[in-house]
């Protein structure tokens, strides 16, 4: 049993210890927002408007630059995300008090977005959206 514990032990610590990731790079946020571009944004019909939500862009903010959108091919817009909270446990935490995760709209008439990210080590994404892709419940 001695034998067994030593072993244990030696294979426990023998494992390199794994750096914390804040996820407040473009390094560390660039794969993950690669991989889910399908959920940039969502438009939702609400109480008589159309309400583009750019909350899951929101979540990985604090490796992006700027978020910047247009709506039907209309002049590109920069949209004003909280600030990362670099200080605190979750940088990327939504505190959602003087800035809203959503643009209003008229009532169905989003019918294409298209989102610019810009990382904080400069590169850009570009993606475009029709509703079909984005329309949630």
């Amino acid at each position: 049993m001695r034998k067994f514990l030593a072993m244990t032990a030696l294979c426990v610590g023998a494992a390199a210890p794994v750096a914390a990731q804040n996820f407040t790079t473009a390094a560390e946020v660039r794969p993950i927002l690669n991989a889910t571009q399908a959920n940039w944004v969502a438009v939702r019909e609400y109480n008589g408007q159309d309400l583009l939500y750019f909350t899951h862009l929101l979540a990985w903010r604090c490796g992006l630059e700027a978020i910047h959108f247009s709506v039907n091919g209309g002049e590109e817009t920069q949209f004003d995300a909280e600030p990362c909270y670099e200080d605190e446990p979750t940088p990327n935490g939504l505190k959602v008090t003087d800035i809203l995760p959503y643009q209003q709209f008229a009532l169905q008439s989003v019918e294409t977005v298209e989102v610019r990210i810009v990382y904080d080590d400069g590169a850009e994404t570009i993606a475009t959206f029709d509703r079909a892709q984005i329309q949630i419940q």
